[in-house]
């Protein structure tokens, strides 16, 4: 595998090449299924295998945008984004995301900023994933009680809870978005929404995606393929912004963004194409149990961090990839799987 160490100019370190392709190729497939930009795998990736951690954050941010692009197409073909929610988004999240790379540039200077960055992904991860563990499994009981609506099977909408309840608050001007069924929702929870998760962006290096996507669902109260797609919208333009932002900076390694990218625009036009045959509920279980096992990948490498010892290090980097790969594996199978009954059926 040593023939396939590349020399990374801006980064300063041989990287291999095959590693960062299917990198790219399973976080393509995750973001075209999921909505996400991915960084919360590739970041503490290329933290784990080298690269330091702002230009780890630089180089994903591009990755994000190139692969997105692709995605955002492929739903919008399939009718699953909401243009007007997607739009409204894109000004508070750049301010959003221009203040979390301004603070990571500042706590670079100051001291060791992975440990701050390691600590934020854990506690999101953890409380994110065990929320819509939780929501699934809840939803299971309902699902099996005879009071359960048909709408809610066929939309994947949750049922009434955090949503309902921000819905109620009308603090005008209130805004509706028709492709997603919202009516009368105060635009400065919208804007609230979108601003943090900009700020996660630039502070985490993702697209805000694996924050966003739960947000439309679980705050707003989108269908779970909407969302999917309607969060990419956001993905894209604070990626874009994300990239060029950190580029100015000096922390983009070009040739591994590019490398990636070859993979990943293959990845999220098959994660796209997905969604058509894992609806709701099911996107959610694999969503969750994904970031659940991310998480768990960054205490190992703060383990590492602590103690020093590599064994940690190792297997860090081996749950991280191996989730990525088992994600996609389960993802690819099920398209196949479904495509060939759809055939069938023909």
């Amino acid at each position: 595998m040593n023939s396939f160490n590349i020399y990374l100019p801006v980064a300063g370190i041989e990287f291999n090449a095959i590693l960062l392709v299917s990198i790219g190729f399973c976080v393509g497939v995750l973001s075209g299924f999921f909505g996400v930009g991915g960084g919360w795998i590739v970041t503490p990736a290329l933290n784990i295998f080298g690269f330091h951690m702002a230009f780890a954050i630089g180089t994903d941010l591009s990755n994000i945008f190139g692969q997105t692009i692709g995605a955002v197409r492929k739903h919008h073909k399939m009718g699953n984004i909401d243009w007007k929610l997607g739009l409204i988004s894109i000004f508070t999240s750049v301010v959003g995301l221009e203040i979390g790379s301004d603070v990571i540039i500042a706590l670079e200077k100051a001291g060791d900023v992975g440990i701050i960055v390691r600590w934020c992904y854990m506690l999101l991860l953890w409380g994110l994933g065990s929320y819509m563990l939780h929501d699934y499994f809840g939803s299971r009981q309902k699902a099996s009680a005879p009071s359960i609506g048909e709408g809610d099977k066929r939309t994947g909408k949750v049922s009434p809870g955090i949503s309902e309840r921000l819905h109620r608050i009308t603090i005008p001007p209130l805004v509706s978005f028709p492709a997603s069924g919202i009516e009368g929702v105060s635009v400065w929870i919208i804007l609230g929404i979108f601003l943090f998760t900009g700020f996660m962006s630039g502070f985490l290096g993702v697209g805000g995606g694996f924050i966003i996507m739960p947000a439309l669902v679980y705050l707003i109260g989108l269908p779970t393929a909407v969302a999917v797609g309607t969060s990419l919208v956001t993905v894209l333009f604070s990626g874009a912004y994300g990239c060029l932002s950190y580029a100015l900076k000096g922390r983009v390694e070009v040739v591994a963004a590019i490398i990636m990218l070859i993979g990943a625009s293959i990845g999220a036009q098959v994660g796209s194409t997905a969604v058509k045959y894992i609806k709701g509920y099911g996107i959610r279980l694999l969503f969750s149990v994904m970031i659940v096992l991310a998480g768990f990948s960054v205490a190992l490498e703060q383990a590492y961090k602590i103690t020093n010892h590599h064994v940690f290090q190792t297997y860090a980097g081996v749950v991280l990839i191996g989730t990525a790969i088992s994600m996609s594996v389960i993802i690819i199978g099920k398209l196949i799987a479904d495509a060939r009954k759809e055939r069938g059926r023909r």
